[in-house]
């Protein structure tokens, strides 16, 4: 018999058990298989909500999945991380006192590989407190073996057919680990600084430009100023040079379009080297790109007096100079957005530097044809816009990082002629050739996930059966770094899409609707809900909220009233098997008889309708709603109600058929709601089947919709509404608890009535009322009166309510259904909704305005009559 639930020792003693079963890992047999790649969390990385998130609605999929009979595999693995994990092993090293550098690459790559094996698999450990149900036998490692013989085959293939090449271009720089890096490792912030105002003499002319700037250090790579080519004050020093202050050197005058007239002084620095905007005019007008700066932020050569000097210490500088010879002419206050490196913490700088390039307009031609041969969606949809966006402006992608930890790029070079490169094995690289010391970027082994993880390049079981997968499921952020790559690099080398959908999540806030931040204080430690509430919990918080293209909130409240619902699912389950409510596998809907037992069935039925489409549209928060609702209403507060009288009466062959009819639907009910609470259902699964239904609700079949008897349904439906509406009168109007009287209705539907009559003495029990009879007498002002669909209740009200208060609340629930007769009016009045919705659904509309307005104008009588 069920006791007390405690959620650290069920979620142990469980997760334990489907480990050890191997539930988790495919079976690869005849069975059709499902797929779902998890977003590699860094090897360096804990658990935060953020993958909590990434982790639970896959795993509700592939849980059903499993359950519908499938072969399912949820694909675990790690990203290697190629900044994080140096930075992590150098901070380690420091503080043992070793130096990276002292090391040498081959030293340091195997401190990174011992400290792999040592804390590379905390996350993973994490997040099997959560409960997800990975293919741990299967994980991955971006760095394994047979995962970087799939990034060498990339890498190779692309370089022979022209798509990788080395480039002088403009990257994102940080000063302190001297790499490039991606914009995702760039986080912008608000800063305040200034806007300084420099004079620049135009050659052979009295007439001088004033162009402000935020970095007056950079003008020492000035090669041009830009003026817009309609702007009647400046187009006439087009093709005229400026002399460039403080240096002296002649720079020339261009006409772009970059230059806003309507923006600062209409006229502009164009520092192509340094500025990605200022690199495209350069490049538009054949500039000469002159780079200022050392890798670690200094000023270099080109920099003449001011070489040596940190950028911030050369800009100070500059000032100084610039006020000394009277060309700085103002300064202002300004706050603007800067970019910090993520990892060195400084500020990021555009860096002019040679790298290795994707060229991605063939890669991204592939995809574009995908999305308009629908052979993938996007979840939310209003994504595909989004990526259509970036791919239509997309730019080549920088592959090279200069670190030690990665894949380091399979390229040599002639020690004689370092344009003369060989690309492939190690094995055949010409004898004394120098290896590039670069490795690539972590994104460009992570492109390959779907395909890499299955075998590919091979030829293997896994790749027939996985790819391409069901879904690929991660955060709206890493839609261009991480799942358009994806598309790139799996149309390339399959000529299939990874995964037919993409779902991307929205962001966690908290309870107020606020980004987590450590600085902010209000970070939510997910291990910590897991310790307090347990996994079941916050799964839950999470699924429920989890509306396409919404962001979600995680709070004490709403923590709380998961595990409340968490609570009620227990209790009612214990109840119901203190009271014998009995699992019988062979006892089936068509063993059930009485109209009661049949509404279940059918509700039931509703409910897995609505939690199917939820799931198959990934619409979570619908699946979490329609269980809800099913759960908590439906199952615990109406049919354990219904049933007491039955229980406690003496029709034994209907006491029976209600037992095992509550054992089946409690059956049926843990099955749906597993995917998303595993372990409580589990734990109460386990003690309600007794064996009788496998070993475990996990590889249990997925319940299938009973048979629905309609006219019970319409009947007990009817029943549930009317002591509904008795009850929700009799609160409103403050009638006390223990008082009862005789209540009354009318209608104009014989059906309707007859329906009460049946069920008379039912509802009287349960709405604590004397009698329900036919009124027989007109309504008077003391009467109260409440309506569903169409039927009015009718309870004399005299002596025991107030009456003034019982006008605000017909008054109030007027105004209430008015506002819905209002949006249904207008939906209806609205020819763009006749003309695109289906026909059905305008029917369906049609007939629930005429409903709410004839209770309308019922309760307007009402409030006349009083």
């Amino acid at each position: 018999m069920l006791d007390k639930y405690d959620a650290q020792t069920a979620e142990q003693k469980h997760y334990q058990n489907w480990l050890e079963k191997k539930y988790f890992e495919p079976k690869m047999n005849d069975k059709e298989g499902f797929a779902i790649m998890m977003p590699p969390p860094n090897v360096t990385g804990s658990l935060h909500l953020g993958h909590a998130l990434d982790n639970t609605l896959p795993d509700i999929l592939t849980r059903r999945a499993r359950m519908r009979g499938l072969d399912a595999i949820y694909q675990p693995g790690k990203d290697h991380a190629g900044i994080a994990t140096q930075m992590k092993v150098v901070e380690k090293l420091a503080n043992e006192g070793i130096s990276k550098d002292d090391l040498g690459r081959e030293e340091f790559l195997k401190e990174v590989w011992k400290w792999k094996e040592e804390s590379g698999d905390t996350i993973s450990n994490q997040m099997q407190k959560l409960g997800v149900s990975a293919a741990w036998d299967r994980e991955k490692f971006t760095m394994d073996e047979d995962l970087s013989e799939a990034v060498h085959e990339v890498f190779t293939k692309l370089y022979a057919k022209g798509l990788i090449y080395k480039g002088n271009r403009l990257v994102n720089w940080d000063t302190v680990l001297q790499t490039a890096i991606s914009d995702i490792e760039v986080n912008h912030k608000e800063v305040k600084g200034s806007f300084w105002y420099i004079e620049y003499p135009i050659k052979d002319s009295d007439e001088k430009l004033i162009i402000a700037t935020t970095r007056p250090e950079t003008m020492l790579g000035d090669t041009a100023l830009a003026v817009n080519p309609n702007d009647e004050r400046f187009k006439h020093l087009i093709g005229k040079f400026a002399i460039l202050p403080l240096v002296g050197r002649e720079i020339i005058i261009v006409g772009d379009e970059h230059a806003d007239m309507e923006k600062g002084t209409g006229a502009l620095k164009i520092t192509p080297a340094h500025d990605h905007n200022d690199f495209e005019v350069g490049k538009r007008h054949n500039l000469e790109m002159i780079n200022i700066l050392n890798k670690d932020g200094s000023i270099n050569a080109n920099g003449g007096k001011y070489e040596g000097l940190d950028r911030f210490d050369a800009r100070k500088q500059i000032i100084a100079d610039l006020e000394e010879s009277g060309q700085l002419v103002k300064t202002e206050d300004h706050t603007h957005e800067v970019g910090f490196a993520e990892r060195g913490g400084q500020i990021a700088e555009p860096f002019l530097t040679e790298q290795w390039y994707v060229k991605t307009q063939p890669l991204v031609d592939n995809i574009l044809k995908a999305i308009d041969n629908e052979e993938v969606e996007f979840v939310p949809a209003n994504q595909k816009k989004i990526a259509l966006n970036w791919l239509t402006n997309n730019q080549d992608w920088c592959i090279s990082r200069q670190l030690w930890w990665g894949h380091q790029i399979p390229a040599w070079y002639n020690p004689e002629d370092k344009t003369d490169i060989f690309v492939g094995k190690e094995e055949d690289a010409p004898a004394d050739w120098v290896r590039d010391e670069d490795v690539l970027d972590t994104w460009f082994s992570s492109a390959l996930w779907p395909m890499a993880t299955q075998g590919w390049p091979h030829k293997t079981p896994e790749m027939d059966k996985f790819y391409p997968g069901h879904a690929i499921m991660p955060g709206v952020d890493i839609l261009f770094f991480w799942v358009i790559r994806m598309l790139m690099m799996s149309i390339e080398f399959t000529g299939k899409v990874p995964f037919k959908t993409i779902y991307l999540h929205a962001l966690v806030l908290d309870g107020n609707g606020q980004k987590m931040s450590k600085s902010k204080g209000n970070g939510i430690d997910p291990l910590d809900v897991v310790n307090e509430y347990g996994a079941d919990v916050l799964r839950y918080t999470l699924a429920t909220q989890a509306a396409p293209g919404q962001n979600l909130r995680v709070s004490p409240t709403l923590l709380n009233g998961s595990r409340n619902f968490s609570t009620k699912l227990f209790n009612a389950s214990k109840y119901a098997m203190m009271n014998d409510a009995t699992f019988d596998p062979e006892f089936t809907d068509k063993d059930v008889n009485h109209e009661l037992n049949k509404w279940i069935l059918a509700e039931f039925s509703k409910a897995l309708k609505e939690a199917n489409a939820g799931l198959d549209t990934f619409r979570f928060n619908d699946y979490c709603a329609g269980v809800y609702n099913f759960t908590w209403n439906i199952l615990c507060d109406w049919y354990l109600e219904l049933t007491k009288p039955i229980m406690q009466g003496d029709d034994e062959a209907l006491k029976v058929e209600t037992r095992k009819t509550l054992g089946m639907i409690l059956e049926a009910t843990l099955k749906l709601i597993h995917p998303v609470m595993p372990f409580i259902t589990e734990e109460i699964w386990q003690e309600l089947t007794a064996g009788k239904a496998g070993e475990s609700i996990m590889i249990a079949s997925w319940p299938e919709a009973f048979a629905i008897d309609t006219t019970a349904q319409k009947e007990i439906n009817i029943l549930v509404d009317v002591v509904s509406a008795i009850r929700a009168l009799r609160s409103e109007v403050k009638v006390p608890v223990k008082e009862k009287f005789a209540g009354f209705t009318r209608s104009a539907n014989p059906e309707q009535q007859a329906i009460v009559n049946k069920y008379q003495s039912t509802i009287e029990f349960l709405a604590k009322i004397i009698s329900l009879k036919p009124i027989d007498r007109d309504t008077t002002k003391t009467d109260g009166i409440t309506v569903v669909d169409g039927f009015e209740i009718i309870l004399p009200l005299e002596g025991i309510v107030d009456f003034e208060a019982e006008k605000k609340r017909l008054e109030k629930e007027i105004a209430k259904v008015q506002i819905e007769a209002n949006k249904l009016s207008g939906m209806l009045n609205n020819e763009k909704f006749i003309s695109k919705a289906k026909p059905e659904l305008v029917e369906q509309r049609k007939a629930e305005y005429a409903k709410v307005e004839a209770d309308l104008n019922k309760l307007k009588a009402v409030l006349e009559n009083m």
